[in-house]
């Protein structure tokens, strides 16, 4: 069970949305968190390996290295 607060405009989106529609609020909810929810992961994962990166915890490989350490270079 989840309960958010909207604002009152993207509240009324989505009341007219699914009466134009005849589906719930809930099932466009639903769909939009579906369809951002990776999007949302993927981003937050990124943000913390850059700073993980700045802060000396990471670091990153060139195209070179990679393709030389797993045996693909020319």
């Amino acid at each position: 069970m989840l309960a958010i607060r909207l604002p009152a405009e993207v509240e009324t989106r989505l009341e007219a949305l699914a009466q134009a529609t005849g589906r719930t609020k809930t099932f466009y909810a639903r769909q939009a968190i579906l369809e951002h929810l990776d999007d949302l992961e993927d981003l937050y994962l990124a943000e913390q390996r850059l700073i993980d990166i700045r802060a000396g915890r990471s670091r990153t490989h060139t195209l070179e290295e990679v393709e030389r350490k797993l045996g693909l270079a020319d």
